[in-house]
């Protein structure tokens, strides 16, 4: 087994940086990838787990149908940076988190070296270490990084020359507004030098289901916003109290979006990093957003960001989707 990492994590003083800046913002908000330390990437796969939360395992089920006809489809020469047949070029996943769906495309493409992004050190070496197992043959590259911020894949010789196929499941896209979201694909274009990217998005539906999915009954989704507080005390000698803040997923209609949000009980201030911040009762403090895109809406977004959709694959209720994108001439 070949297993190789490369540490861009954010440095504590970029974390100061970046949480001075999301708590000055309108309502206050910090970037969604805070919430994955190791902590926080266990509480989010306990949530994929639970009744009320059928995204992951709908798109864990279009992959394990459709693997082999979205490598048929890779391998015809779809896009300018498709390899012509399985076990060549490179696989890369943007977020990898428990690694449970990339593994139909391994199987199916059988690339000559996997490279998984992620925010958190632990969840690669897991998810890595579990993948080599399975994949002898295919060479592991982890990434520690925050791949919103990253402006080209590190060199390394193992992703030199090679052609890149992008994976970016889980909704994940929905954290992002959609400005961000535009930019966000203008960036994974230019990272997979003009390679095509396998990306997952869910749909609209009932806002009841909605909220329940993101506020489950077992209190996962409630536990995974209030570890913030704890990874902000620990990290930067904080002093927020979880009992002074309640939890909430609602759904904004005109926005088309989830919003997740811990929601201060009282007049407080807190201390994080030596600086003083105050809330007044009733103020959100926003963990996520979670946009849901219609199929136009992505076609659209897709299009502002230099990309169209060349194949669509869903669920039998159109709730969850797989788009093949590929450059736009």
């Amino acid at each position: 087994m070949s297993i190789a990492f490369i540490d861009l994590h954010p440095a504590p003083t970029d974390l100061k940086r970046v949480v001075q800046e999301g708590l000055q913002r309108e309502p206050r908000q910090l970037p969604a990838w805070l919430l994955y330390d190791a902590e926080g990437s266990q509480l989010f796969a306990a949530i994929c787990d639970q009744p009320e939360y059928s995204l992951t395992r709908t798109e864990i089920s279009l992959l394990e149908s459709h693997a082999a006809d979205i490598a048929s489809t890779l391998e015809s020469g779809v896009g300018s940076g498709i390899g012509s047949s399985v076990g060549s070029g490179v696989v890369v996943e943007f977020g990898i988190g428990n690694a449970k769906k990339v593994a139909p495309l391994l199987r199916a493409l059988q690339p000559k070296t996997f490279v998984a992004l992620d925010i958190s050190r632990s969840a690669l070496e897991h998810s890595l270490t579990g993948l080599a197992a399975q994949h002898p043959a295919t060479q592991m590259l982890g990434i520690c990084c925050d791949h919103s911020q990253l402006q080209d894949l590190p060199t390394h010789p193992w992703l030199t020359g090679e052609r890149r196929i992008g994976f970016f499941p889980g909704s994940s896209l929905g954290n992002f507004t959609p400005k961000d979201a535009v930019l966000l694909l203008q960036q994974f274009r230019h990272l997979l030098a003009g390679g095509p990217l396998l990306l997952g998005l869910d749909q609209p539906s009932d806002p009841a289901l909605l909220e329940a999915a993101y506020d489950d009954a077992a209190g996962m989704s409630r536990a995974f916003a209030f570890n913030l507080l704890k990874r902000l005390n620990r990290d930067l000698q904080g002093n927020a109290l979880p009992k002074n803040f309640r939890y909430q997923a609602r759904w904004q209609a005109d926005q088309q979006r989830i919003e997740m949000a811990l929601v201060s009980r009282c007049a407080q201030t807190i201390q994080l990093a030596d600086t003083a911040w105050s809330f007044q009762p009733n103020e959100r403090w926003v963990t996520e957003h979670s946009v849901k895109y219609s199929p136009d809406a992505a076609a659209d977004l897709a299009a502002q960001a230099g990309w169209q959709i060349q194949q669509r694959w869903h669920d039998d209720q159109s709730q969850m989707s797989l788009h093949l994108l590929v450059p736009s001439n």
